[in-house]
């Protein structure tokens, strides 16, 4: 295998299927930096490791990658496969013992995964997102938008936020949150999960604010729900009317046809009420040739009026 694999080999080196660790990329190709490899990622998901091929580099060159990642790891560890270039992808079990259920780990807490659909559920791009969750939800009313899986809810949750409402499309998708929840043994005390759509559910939303911290992390595209380029600006708009007078709003978007200073631009001009106060850096687990199309997460402040 090409040198290239250096950052991957170093890291299967310190995996253990027999102590429970954090999840985190072990190879992030997708950010061109890493040559002949820029269709791949390679994920640590305790016990598991889960590879995705982005595009098809043909049946050999795959058999040939996940053999060098069988001779790289005990056999205690599973491996599972998700071609992402097909159809409908699957994540397929290649080695390794079957899993029933799979979690996402950070500290104490777990995040139950979906091997059934597409995107796993959990993701590991925004951990300073996270990070930041971290040090301000505690007594903090939070309101998590396009919340998905919950997991933001959940850590926020789990460092004392006051209460938590979250809002998605997907019944099922809330449903998982909920397992996350009592897979970590975090209280649902103060919790709300709405399966609606924001964009036709602001009356609700006002009834139980105001919040003090935003979260608005949507899909860039979602056929017949959300259109970021033209529905984030809906959002934007509507955000004051609804959050505390110190309130803090947490921006996020995963397009890379969208340059982070135009994402700026526009959350400059609709997010009335509020100004820049930061814009969180990318894990160094997801090195990148360029940047400016990388994950963009942004933080604004309430305006003193």
């Amino acid at each position: 295998m090409s040198q290239t694999l250096a950052p991957l080999r170093h890291n299967l080196e310190g995996l253990d299927s027999a102590v429970a660790t954090d999840s985190r990329r072990l190879f992030h190709g997708r950010g061109n930096c890493f040559l002949n490899y820029e269709h791949l990622v390679v994920d640590w998901f305790w016990p598991a490791i889960i590879v995705t091929f982005f595009s098809n580099k043909g049946e050999d060159s795959e058999a040939d990658f996940l053999s060098y990642i069988r001779a790289k790891i005990d056999s205690s560890i599973s491996v599972y496969v998700q071609r992402r270039y097909q159809t409908r992808p699957a994540y397929t079990h290649f080695c390794g013992p079957a899993l029933d259920q799979l979690y996402a780990r950070r500290g104490n807490l777990r995040f139950a995964l979906q091997l059934e659909n597409q995107n796993i559920g959990f993701f590991l791009d925004i951990e300073p997102a996270r990070k930041w969750l971290e040090e301000q939800c505690r007594g903090a009313a939070v309101l998590n938008l396009f919340s998905y899986t919950c997991s933001f809810s959940l850590l926020a949750s789990s460092v004392g936020a006051k209460s938590v409402l979250n809002m998605d499309l997907s019944s099922k998708s809330l449903g998982v949150g909920r397992q996350s929840y009592h897979a970590s043994d975090v209280s649902l005390d103060g919790v709300t999960f709405f399966a609606n759509d924001i964009l036709k559910s602001w009356s609700r939303l006002k009834r139980f604010g105001p919040y003090d911290i935003v979260i608005v992390d949507p899909p860039s595209f979602q056929k017949g729900s959300f259109i970021a380029d033209k529905d984030y600006v809906k959002v934007l708009r509507r955000l004051a009317s609804f959050s505390t007078a110190k309130a803090k709003v947490l921006c996020c978007l995963n397009a890379p046809e969208v340059m982070f200073s135009a994402f700026k631009d526009l959350l400059d001009q609709h997010l009335d009420g509020f100004v820049f106060e930061r814009r969180l850096e990318p894990s160094a687990d997801f090195p990148s040739k360029d940047l400016n199309r990388g994950l963009k997460m942004f933080v604004y402040s309430k305006a003193d009026v």
